[in-house]
């Protein structure tokens, strides 16, 4: 059996780990405006590979302070989608996979409001929170904290309410804000006949993991956002399943 020189393993090793690395980040900014920049900066390496090894001091000398400055103006520009990668990477799989089938019981409570808020076009925008905790954003609501019921889902976002016109943060079992603010999102290819709600639930879904469910006063179409994808027009057993999924729900807990 050949030898296989220690560097060489170390050198493919060290390759595999960034080639990783840089499949998981382009899979997190895929489909967000980081992404052009992001090829942009593989742009600025390849040159700069290619300037060091032509001995080419002025060209390297140039891309290596574009580099600094582009990396610093990704950073600034592009920190919401910065903060949900670092924040993926901390997550911890057993403990979610509690969280979630803790909040998995309220799942018909959610559902059922929805059906009756739908069926009277009654708009509405329910976050539901997953791994990524979502307390700024709850603060710039009102504070809640009651357990989940249809019953206080639909008196939140029937009007007069004074907080009908924000978010609710669904956390585990109960609702912890109601009238919250959520970012807006960015999109350029976004439909223009999309209203302020559907906006704010995939800006939420582009700055977070969370799930977020939309109700058109308009039409009482039911539509929800995650991973910074618009889901619209759904019906409400492809919903109720898209729950389940979503918050690790098997077998026996999604028949009841």
């Amino acid at each position: 059996m050949p030898h296989i020189p220690m560097e060489l393993v170390i050198d493919v090793i060290d390759i595999a780990i960034v080639s990783f690395l840089l499949y998981k980040l382009f899979a997190l900014m895929r489909g967000t405006r980081a992404v052009h920049m992001f090829f942009g900066l593989i742009v600025l390496f390849l040159l700069s590979v290619l300037a060091q090894w032509m001995n080419l001091i002025a060209v390297n000398w140039l891309i290596s302070s574009l580099r600094t400055a582009w990396l610093i103006a990704f950073v600034i520009i592009f920190q919401p989608e910065l903060r949900r990668a670092l924040s993926m990477l901390g997550q911890n799989p057993v403990l979610s996979r509690l969280v979630r089938m803790r909040q998995s019981h309220v799942i018909p409570e959610i559902v059922k409001a929805v059906q009756e808020m739908a069926e009277n076009k009654v708009g509405a925008l329910i976050v539901l929170e997953k791994d990524m905790g979502l307390k700024n954003y709850a603060e710039t609501g009102t504070t809640v904290d009651a357990r989940v019921s249809a019953e206080l889902i639909e008196s939140i976002f029937t009007p007069p309410s004074p907080l009908h016109d924000g978010a609710i943060v669904i956390q585990n079992d109960r609702v912890i804000a109601a009238g919250c603010t959520l970012p807006l999102s960015t999109n350029q290819r976004l439909a223009q006949s999309l209203g302020m709600r559907h906006r704010a639930a995939l800006g939420m879904s582009e700055e977070s993991d969370a799930l977020v469910i939309v109700i058109s006063e308009e039409t009482g179409a039911i539509s929800y956002t995650e991973d910074g994808k618009l889901h619209r027009k759904v019906d409400l057993i492809t919903l109720k399943n898209e729950l389940f999924r979503s918050f690790g729900v098997v077998g026996e807990e999604r028949a009841a």
